[in-house]
């Protein structure tokens, strides 16, 4: 509101945007979706069946929403946005390494004059600072580690690194695994009855089962219950951590590489806090995971042709703590809004 003839801009470049009917590819993003269409579009309908139609319509080739894609496509143990990037370059780089069908990336090779405008972040796959000194391991922050934020920020003794994080769930569920291969080796060896075994059956297995998995269920339904004060904070700070607003990770520019480089090292700082926040770095996090989960599921069914790129999320957008995500279309009982069909006909009549 300060800048009216930027704000002009904006707006005109959003339109641009819906012109192109591209893709539109987010991460946790319904608010981000809320607040491009207040500030940059027109204001929001009151009916939530209203502004699904309008952003149906808005955007013809599709939103996907790569929380929700790690949520249920990877099936990884926790989905924000740097835990989702990270785990998707560390089994790409298994998939290289076993030569098989896997993510390559090439850099832009900017010109010297545009130096001043690039940053770069350190990205290997596994950051300096991982381990105390010694080979010593740092203790891991639970909750930064279920949700990706932590009440205490930059001050949480714990550690919020996310590789030691990947390190330590990897290592819980290879010992699950081996439990669960030791038991059912026991239980052939003495021939014990199959309706023993049934009855001996967790409830969590059964959960494992439906998952169609045999990695744990995501964290965040697994924390215990905090008390009234810490629920408010994990409340608010759900709100910010798909922003990576404590620790999002940074990515550099190396032609031709998997792992970008970094022209100078990180500064060292406290334990819990890494890197800088960037929404070009978010943006790159977000990019990769689709490209990522895109590869995956093209190797399953390689005869793409007009499809979307990834059925199974199409027009699929996360919901914190539901099991089922919030469907952009437009409904037999919803209407498009009066101001979404004027922006409609002014963005083609303009083109």
């Amino acid at each position: 509101q300060g800048n009216e003839s930027q704000s002009r801009s904006v707006r005109t470049f959003f339109l641009e945007l819906i012109r192109a009917k591209k893709p539109l590819v987010l991460h946790n993003g319904l608010i981000d979706l809320v607040f491009l269409y207040q500030c940059f579009y027109a204001h929001l309908p009151d009916n939530l069946g209203t502004f699904t139609a309008d952003l149906s319509e808005m955007f013809p080739a599709g939103i996907y929403d790569t929380k929700y894609a790690s949520e249920f496509e990877t099936r990884f143990v926790a989905s924000y946005l740097e835990y989702a990037y990270k785990k998707c370059k560390r089994e790409n780089s298994k998939l290289k390494d076993s030569s098989s069908q896997h993510l390559t990336i090439e850099f832009c090779n900017y010109p010297p004059s545009m130096s001043q405008y690039i940053d770069y972040r350190h990205c290997s796959l596994e950051e300096e600072g991982h381990r105390m000194g010694g080979g010593k391991k740092m203790p891991v922050c639970e909750k930064f580690s279920a949700f990706g934020w932590c009440p205490k920020g930059v001050n949480c003794p714990e550690s919020h690194n996310i590789d030691l994080i990947i390190d330590e769930d990897d290592r819980l569920l290879e010992e699950k695994r081996k439990k669960r291969k030791h038991k059912w080796k026991r239980r052939k060896n003495t021939e014990e009855p199959a309706k023993v075994f049934e009855e001996k059956s967790s409830v969590k297995d059964t959960a494992l089962a439906q998952n169609g998995e045999e990695e744990p269920p995501p964290k965040q339904s697994c924390y215990k219950p905090a008390a009234a004060s810490e629920l408010a904070d994990i409340s608010e700070g759900r709100m910010l951590e798909e922003n990576s607003m404590d620790v999002p990770t940074g990515v550099g520019s190396d032609h031709h590489s998997d792992t970008p480089k970094t022209e100078a090292q990180q500064s060292h700082s406290p334990p819990s806090q890494v890197g800088t926040h960037r929404a070009g770095f978010d943006a790159f996090m977000t990019g990769y995971i689709m490209a990522y989960v895109w590869m995956l599921k093209k190797g399953e069914n390689r005869d793409s042709g007009a499809e979307p790129w990834l059925p199974d999320c199409h027009n699929k957008l996360y919901l914190s703590g539901k099991s089922v995500p919030l469907q952009i279309v437009k409904s037999l009982f919803s209407k498009s809004s009066k101001a979404h069909s004027q922006k409609m006909k002014l963005a083609w009549a303009s083109e």
